[in-house]
């Protein structure tokens, strides 16, 4: 024991973390101990009490031994009533085993069995232990931490349920919202597609409107040619003629020059005839 606490000294010394659960009982379990092992550090009155139930219990060692054999545990809590000095034994494979298999036992529940602030642990006989002594305030803490874990994980257990059935609404949920969204994006997506195709549809009537109104275009640009063509043709024509008319104006203005003094001179010739003609018809009267 005196081992133990030089242990709990030396990793106090170097700074190793504190773990409250385990190092608080184990202190105060060596604590006790090396309290009973070491007489010179307490009272008289107290080691001589220690002894006292030591051979107290030494005294009941065959009855002890018969009790952990026939439990088939690895130990069990021996103490001697606080009421009557009765021996009572109560096998577990732990100090801490045998306490929760008393509490939880109808015996507890009648309050006949008086529980002393130190009891010992005795280990099976074929186990090479020295028995341990324990306090009772240990072995409540104890218990009670293990009743808290132990309705910390009812706890739990309950709410996996809750949680595995929240999960599923939520997986459910979560499957409608991508069901719908997927059916809205598939909606979206026809929609795109039509409004594609029917802008590709009027970007190729467009395209066919603007190539026929090119081929018109190209048609009347030619057609224009061909008119400028002709109508240099006509106007190369109508000069010509222009020029033949002028010339045969001139020759027209000629020949009827020359018929006119041609007349003249024939009328100036049928006037002197006749003249002449009057002359002898005047004569002949």
């Amino acid at each position: 024991m005196h081992q133990l606490l030089l242990v709990l000294v030396g990793r106090i010394r170097r700074g190793a973390p504190p773990r409250l659960g385990s190092s608080l009982p184990l202190l105060s379990l060596a604590l006790v101990v090396v309290g009973c092992a070491s007489p010179s550090l307490m009272p008289k009155a107290q080691a001589v009490a220690i002894e006292e139930r030591d051979r107290a219990l030494a005294s009941h060692a065959d009855a002890i031994h018969a009790a952990i054999g026939q439990s088939g545990t690895a130990g069990a809590l021996t103490f001697l009533d606080a009421k009557d000095g009765r021996l009572v034994v109560l096998p577990g494979d732990s100090p801490a085993d045998a306490w929760a298999r008393y509490t939880t036992s109808p015996e507890s529940a009648t309050g006949r069995v008086s529980v002393p602030a130190v009891v010992t642990f005795v280990h099976r006989a074929d186990v090479p232990k020295a028995p341990e002594t324990v306090t009772r305030s240990v072995l409540q803490q104890q218990q009670a931490l293990r009743t808290s874990v132990a309705a910390l994980e009812t706890e739990i257990r309950g709410a996996v349920p809750r949680i595995e059935e929240r999960l599923g609404i939520v997986q459910r949920e979560l499957a409608e919202s991508i069901a719908a969204t997927k059916q809205e994006a598939d909606a979206s997506l026809v929609a795109a597609r039509a409004d594609i195709q029917r802008a590709l549809s009027s970007l190729a009537e467009d395209l066919a409107a603007v190539r026929q109104f090119m081929l018109q275009t190209a048609r009347l640009a030619w057609l224009n040619h061909e008119l400028i063509v002709e109508n240099a043709s006509g106007i190369r024509k109508v000069a010509t003629a222009s020029q033949e008319l002028s010339a045969s104006s001139a020759k027209l203005e000629e020949t009827m020059r020359q018929l006119s003094e041609s007349l003249a001179g024939q009328l100036k010739e049928l006037a002197n005839r006749l003249d002449t003609i009057q002359g002898k018809v005047s004569t002949l009267k």
